[in-house]
């Protein structure tokens, strides 16, 4: 199966810090994958790079079928071309419903005059109930986002990413802050989302890795240092140097 993200020998400094250092790998178009390492590992500017945030000196980041190079485009194009970046903090608009929130995540999908003309339809209702449905959110949905719980404004975030169809998605610490019950029904949701597209989890919480039960890259100074199920990983004696063993 060919990779949907391809990423080639991609370097880049910062002040003669190599943040990362000849990373290559793969993502696959149905794929959920956890990308684990120390702080510093590069694990932020290798998500700022693939989402046109940062530019690297160095190397390939190819998408798709055709193998576009990601590196000609800048963030809102990437953004179209169906790549989706959910930050550590959610940010959704408080003082709205949570319906309203996903409707107006749907209406970036318009062009300006789009936006400006733009009327909810039965079409978009329609589809803003069963987003709020899929991140189980249906019995908030007339409620502001506000009043939310820290879970669920989390999930009410990848709803409105949801919203502009992303075949990528690329998650940091959804664990961080929640419950047990929350945490829960984030590994469900992660993983039933990565049934139909790419789901890329960027995450510390060892045991968060273990629940979503998918293979994981391990970062180190901005490159890859090991590949494989969780197990296979943390026995590498590599990755407990480096990580585990602090």
């Amino acid at each position: 199966m060919s990779a949907l993200l391809e990423v080639d020998s991609v370097s880049v400094s910062f002040d003669g810090f190599k943040a990362i250092n000849n990373l290559s790998f793969n993502i696959g178009a149905v794929e959920l994958r956890a990308v684990i390492g120390p702080n510093g590992a590069g694990k932020t500017t290798f998500m700022d790079i693939v989402t046109g945030k940062t530019k690297p000196d160095a190397g390939r980041v190819l998408w798709g079928e055709d193998s576009r190079s990601l590196l000609k485009m800048n963030e809102a194009q990437i953004a179209r071309a169906g790549v989706g970046r959910k930050f550590q903090r959610p940010t959704v608009f408080e003082d709205q419903s949570v319906s309203a929130n996903l409707t107006m995540a749907l209406k970036a999908n318009r062009g300006p005059f789009g936006v400006l003309f733009w009327r909810p339809s039965a079409t978009s209702a329609a589809r803003v109930a069963e987003l709020a449905e899929e991140v189980g959110l249906s019995e908030q949905i007339d409620r502001k986002a506000g009043e939310l719980s820290h879970g669920q404004k989390q999930w009410l975030e990848i709803g409105m990413l949801l919203a502009q169809e992303p075949r990528l998605l690329l998650v940091d610490e959804p664990a961080a802050g929640m419950t047990l019950a929350e945490r829960e029904q984030t590994t469900t949701l992660l993983r039933r989302l990565a049934e139909t597209r790419a789901v890329v989890v960027v995450e510390h919480d060892m045991d968060f890795v273990r629940r979503l039960e998918c293979k994981v890259t391990v970062l180190h100074q901005g490159s890859v240092l090991a590949e494989g199920s969780l197990d296979h990983v943390t026995r590498n004696p590599d990755v407990i140097e480096v990580y585990l063993g602090r």
